[in-house]
């Protein structure tokens, strides 16, 4: 995966229509808008979770509709999602070797790391790092 080799077109395995994006997931198209993204996050003292995903890979097709879902329940969180074939270049310099990769970044700097499908793990990063940013600053 990390060479970024797509699917053929002639490859549909698309049985299940899923969306990538929706809720509070952002897709990120451009390194621009990626740029974008990153820098609204550190204006807002938002915590950044990137889904560096693939429409061909069943994986990311089983967790994307849980990661909609997550995006809306947490809305302090900012939720990106970056198909590795479209921004090929760009999710090689990132290192992706399997997808779904989930990167936790915080003022653009990585703070954690997730490889693979695995909702219960996710659910567990989301609510540490719910858990370790305050809510308010007139918290007691």
């Amino acid at each position: 995966m990390g060479s970024c080799v797509s699917k053929g077109k002639d490859d549909d395995d698309s049985v299940h229509n899923v969306d990538f994006a929706g809720g509070n997931v952002h897709l990120i198209t451009t390194k621009e808008s990626w740029d974008e993204k990153l820098a609204e996050a550190g204006r807002d003292g938002k915590i950044v979770i990137a889904n560096f995903s693939a429409t061909w890979c069943g994986p990311c097709k089983v967790v994307a509709p849980f990661y909609i879902e997550l995006s809306e329940k947490h809305p302090s969180i900012m939720f990106l999602l970056v198909d590795v074939d479209e921004l090929c270049d760009f999710s090689s310099s990132w290192d992706i070797k399997a997808t779904p990769t989930f990167f936790f970044l915080k003022n653009g700097q990585q703070i954690g790391k997730l490889v693979g499908a695995n909702k219960p793990e996710l659910q567990k990063k989301v609510t540490s790092i719910i858990d370790s940013v305050p809510e308010s600053p007139h918290r007691p």
